[in-house]
């Protein structure tokens, strides 16, 4: 049985529609985690941004508070580091910890003891500053795994988080 051309023309036009739409309806109906991609954080929150509000502990006294919004608040995001370093010397000489409250940031003082505030559950820690590092664009800190736990960010591997300076540690 011989088809002629008209026909055969329309037959593999057909089919490779067809197929086309099948790819097409495959691959554009892939599962996108809207936590996957996290928005480039500012560097600095201004005092009368919302987030900065909620990173204040309510326990403060309205005279505290006020002092503690013009300190220096910083946004971005929170990474962690733990077994493979552990043991190993630190930026200030000492031996990293896994289990400390410690962290690295690039800029602070060694010693400055800083609150945490993770924004997608607002818990927070206090961490002091052992580390240095140079850390990928728009992070800000990166957390002891003990730290990074009690944020409850050790299974995603980042959080966005606000930094608030307690104290400067020695320059």
């Amino acid at each position: 049985m011989s088809l002629n051309t008209p026909l055969r023309i329309w037959l593999l036009a057909g089919i490779s529609s067809l197929v086309l739409a099948i790819v097409v309806v495959t691959f554009s109906t892939r599962t996108v985690h809207a936590d996957a991609v996290l928005p480039r954080p500012a560097a600095t929150v201004p005092p009368s941004t919302p987030a900065v509000h909620d990173a204040v502990p309510d326990s403060l006294t309205p005279k505290r508070t006020i002092a503690a919004q013009r300190k220096a608040l910083l946004r971005g995001i929170a990474t962690w580091y733990g077994s493979v370093f552990d043991g190993h010397l630190t930026a200030s000489g000492e031996r990293f910890n896994m289990h400390a409250m410690t962290a690295c940031h690039p800029t602070l003082p060694f010693g400055s003891l800083v609150r945490v505030v993770n924004l997608k559950n607002r818990r927070s820690v206090v961490v002091r500053i052992t580390d240095r590092g140079d850390l990928d664009e728009g992070r800000i800190i990166d957390l002891s795994y003990a730290a990074a736990d009690k944020l409850a960010m050790t299974r995603v591997g980042v959080a966005p988080v606000v930094l608030e300076v307690i104290s400067r540690g020695r320059p």
